[in-house]
């Protein structure tokens, strides 16, 4: 018969073995992430095919309209993060640079590169979750609510029109694009050159 304290023992050493499977899972996926970071363009082709297998589901089986509509709403949420920067000039009231860097605006100002509120590898991330997400929601049932899907596509298109219209009046009374530019190089002067 086990008493109570090789009871409790067994358990721990189960909760200790499944953390440390949990802990490894973790570390590979760490890894994984890692080592895709600096390829962006095979990350985003990547992105690009789940996508687009995903719609091609969508067009095949007919339905999972709303879930389609939801992921397309949530992209489009975290491109506008992706747009926007980290410090948003409308809010700062006073002017401290206690923030950190601000934009420039004006030419003769210092470089400062972008900062953009969600970075470029997150971004990707929460794409390529929330696709593979989505994904496998259209195996559920539960998820194919009727509905009429041109009233969806028309609201989305609306919704897409308004918000980046909103973004770009922004980007235009800030004066900041969302990619940065190489920082500006400076002409040599010719030292045989001299000022009198």
């Amino acid at each position: 018969m086990m008493d109570g304290n090789d009871n409790l023992a067994c358990e721990s050493s189960r909760r200790g073995f499944i953390s440390q499977g949990w802990i490894r899972i973790s570390q590979i996926y760490q890894g994984l992430l890692d080592k895709w970071t600096p390829h962006i363009k095979s990350r985003w082709a990547a992105s690009i095919v789940l996508l687009a297998i995903f719609i091609l589901r969508i067009f095949l089986k007919q339905g999972w309209y709303i879930v389609t509509y939801a992921l397309g709403i949530y992209h489009l949420n975290l491109f506008i993060a992706f747009l926007t920067p980290k410090i948003d000039p409308a809010m700062d009231f006073d002017g401290d640079d206690d923030n950190g860097p601000a934009l420039p605006t004006r030419a003769t100002e210092e470089f400062r590169p972008f900062i953009r509120r969600l970075p470029e590898f997150k971004f990707w991330l929460s794409v390529t979750k929330s696709t593979i997400i989505g994904f496998f929601c259209t195996f559920i049932d539960a998820f194919n609510i009727p509905v009429f899907w041109p009233i969806l596509v028309m609201y989305f298109i609306t919704l897409f029109c308004i918000t980046m219209k909103r973004q770009i009046k922004h980007m235009i009374k800030y004066r900041y694009l969302p990619f940065t530019h190489n920082k500006p190089k400076y002409r040599t002067v010719d030292p045989s050159v001299t000022v009198n």
